[in-house]
C-alpha cells in the first residue's frame, strides 16, 4: 500500500538518505528508531514531500510519483492529500480554537461544508478525550492535549497513512501516556502509521515493524521482538544498550 524505493536526500552536499526501501502493509504501525542525525524525521518528511527527494519513487494507493523525473506541484498535491502528519511541536494556530483547528483543512482544503466540517471535528474531538476543551485555545491547553488536537487534525482529513514525528518528545513524562494511549488505539482499529519514535515501549507493544536508521541507511527491520530483544547488527546492539 506504501511504497519507498531506493530514497535519496541531500542538502547540499550533505547526503542525508542514501538509499532508503520500505514497504508499509495496510493497517500496520512501522516505528522508526535511531540516533539523532540518522535520517529518520528527513525519511519521513520525503513521505509526504515537506521534503522532496533527490531520487527514488513512492506509491501510496495508487499514486507513484518517480523524484528521478520532474515533479508537478499538482502531483505533490495529491500525494500529500493521502497522509496526515503529527508534528513534534504541535503547529497549531494559536488564534484558532481546538474545533476550529481540526475544522481548519476540512473547509479550506476539501471545501467541507462548515456544519458538517464542525460535527466531525467534534467528533474526532471526543475521539481523542477532548470534549471538555473544545472551545479552548492552544494556550489554554497542556502539551498533551495539543497534541491530541493534532492528532484529531490528521485523522479529519481521512487519510491513507499518518505520520507521526517524535509526537511525544517534547511533552514532560506525565502528559507522554496520554498520546501515547491515542495512538495505542488508533493501532487498534487498524489505522497506518509511521512512527519516529524514543519509546521504545511503545514499539515494543504496538508497531508490527520497527526499523533501525543510522547514517541515512535502515540498518535493520523487523519485529520489534526481532530488533528490540534480539538485535543482529552490532550497531543496533550498541544503540539498544546505551538507550535502555
Amino acid at each position: 500500500m506504501i511504497k519507498l524505493e531506493n530514497i535519496q536526500k541531500r542538502f547540499g552536499e550533505l547526503e542525508v538518505l542514501k538509499d532508503v526501501s520500505l514497504n508499509v502493509q495496510k493497517g500496520t504501525v512501522t516505528a522508526i528508531i535511531g540516533p539523532s542525525g540518522s535520517g529518520k524525521t528527513t525519511f519521513l518528511r520525503c513521505i509526504n514531500v515537506l521534503e522532496q527527494p533527490n531520487n527514488g519513487k513512492i506509491t501510496i494507493d495508487d499514486q507513484t510519483i518517480d523524484f528521478s523525473n520532474k515533479v508537478s506541484k499538482k502531483e505533490i498535491i495529491s500525494l500529500r492529500s493521502k497522509t496526515g502528519m503529527v508534528f513534534q511541536q504541535h503547529h497549531l494556530f494559536p488564534h484558532l480554537t481546538a474545533l476550529e483547528n481540526v475544522m481548519e483543512g476540512l473547509v479550506t482544503v476539501q471545501k467541507v461544508n462548515k456544519e458538517v466540517a464542525k460535527k466531525k471535528a467534534t467528533d474526532l474531538l471526543v475521539k481523542v478525550g477532548l470534549e471538555d476543551k473544545i472551545n479552548l485555545l492552544p494556550h489554554q491547553l497542556s502539551g498533551g492535549q495539543q497534541q491530541r488536537v493534532g492528532i484529531a487534525r490528521a485523522l479529519a482529513l481521512e487519510p491513507t497513512v499518518i505520520l507521526f514525528d517524535e509526537p511525544t518528545s517534547a511533552l514532560d513524562p506525565e502528559l507522554v501516556q496520554e498520546v501515547l494511549k491515542v495512538m495505542k488505539e488508533l493501532a487498534e482499529e487498524g489505522m497506518t502509521m509511521i512512527v519516529v519514535t524514543h519509546e521504545m515501549r511503545f514499539a515494543r507493544d504496538v508497531a508490527d515493524e520497527v526499523i533501525f536508521m543510522d547514517g541515512g541507511y535502515i540498518i535493520e527491520q523487523g519485529h520489534p521482538s526481532e530488533v528490540l530483544e534480539k538485535p543482529k547488527q552490532d550497531r543496533t546492539k550498541q544503540f539498544l544498550r546505551l538507550i535502555q
